[in-house]
């Protein structure tokens, strides 16, 4: 198995073929919240239980510096806790944004492509979030600090904007029907790809083989639960189809909310989920022994076998490699692997 390159090099998209020079934007909408209120809300919880309570002011700016200091003078565990909270405090809003658009002509590409974009003079690639059968194309795009494009379109992209676009290009692609298993895995707008495709899945009645319904897993990481891409929509599609499996995975929600999901890494999580019958020759080192003994309890046993699935992998690099570390040690073949990497 192979981790494809996401490519954000100008050159490099620019070279696309062009497919509009001014796709408008029809909307833009922010998919995170201001969550400051609730963080000094959360401060004031946390400082009244240890103690710590004159460094919360009320209002006006907080003093992130002696809140850590007090509140680790009280309780060392709580360092990773106030650490979390000021940058997501910090944070500049919105930090992700959906990006609609239409062209002047319709185009062609295939689920889990991307698309070159431009706008005032920046240029850079993003993965298409809509199914091919949709009648605008969307984008998921997070705010990179310092970012010379993305900051660009979450603080000042409008309807009614004009986008340049190039492409569509990427090999991350669906494999053709079978009655394999899908496993999609994905952190953050990594989902973006993940989304196309899971939508064109279901669209087209690829989720069928014949007659036989093929289980659909979608594990999405992220830290906060705002920050889940798409969250409402997977949700409800686990609602409506009862072989669509959505396991959102949070690794900081925890400290802010009453979050009692997943909190450990995608590819861990995974873990949790396989068919224990499918195993005998996996190759397990102790922390994936450990995660395969904390398995949800379930009704009925719908695990996954790794022998029969098809898996699709993207987000940062060093979470898709250990991604596909986690399932080639649970015995995928690296043929039914499919990566890409990016960051």
């Amino acid at each position: 198995m192979t981790v494809r390159g996401f490519t954000s090099q100008p050159e490099k998209v620019e070279s696309l073929p062009i497919i509009s020079e001014s796709a408008v934007v029809t909307d833009v909408v922010a998919l995170d919240r201001d969550r400051r209120t609730e963080i000094r809300e959360r401060l004031r919880t946390l400082a009244s239980r240890h103690g710590f309570e004159g460094e919360i002011p009320r209002d006006g700016e907080i003093d992130w510096s002696a809140v850590f200091t007090a509140a680790t003078a009280k309780q060392r565990r709580l360092a990773p806790v106030i650490g979390a909270l000021r940058d997501r405090y910090l944070r500049e809003h919105p930090a992700l944004v959906k990006v609609v658009f239409e062209s002047e002509q319709p185009f062609d590409f295939a689920a889990g492509q991307y698309l070159s974009v431009r706008y005032g003079g920046r240029t850079r690639a993003y993965s298409i979030a809509s199914s091919p059968t949709a009648d605008a194309t969307e984008l998921c795009i997070r705010r990179v600090p310092d970012g010379r494009l993305s900051v660009r379109l979450c603080d000042e992209l409008e309807p009614g904007d004009r986008l340049a676009i190039r492409g569509p290009s990427g090999d991350l692609l669906l494999e053709d029907p079978s009655d394999r298993d899908l496993v999609f895995l994905a952190t953050g707008t990594g989902v973006a790809p993940m989304k196309s495709m899971i939508d064109y899945t279901f669209a087209t009645g690829r989720d069928t083989f014949a007659g036989q319904k093929r289980d659909v897993w979608l594990f999405l990481g992220a830290a906060w639960k705002d920050d889940l891409p798409y969250h409402d929509q997977f949700t409800a599609m686990a609602d409506e189809h009862d072989h669509f499996h959505y396991v959102p995975c949070l690794s900081r929600e925890a400290w802010l909310s009453r979050w009692h999901g997943e909190t450990d890494y995608v590819q861990d999580v995974l873990m949790k989920h396989v068919d224990e019958r499918a195993l005998e020759d996996a190759v397990f080192g102790y922390h994936m022994a450990e995660m395969m003994e904390d398995r949800p309890e379930r009704d009925e046993p719908i695990g996954i076998d790794p022998h029969a699935v098809e898996v699709y992998a993207c987000g940062l690099n060093a979470m898709v490699f250990g991604m596909e570390t986690a399932v080639t040690r649970l015995g995928v073949p690296s043929h039914r692997i499919h990566a890409e990497g990016y960051g």
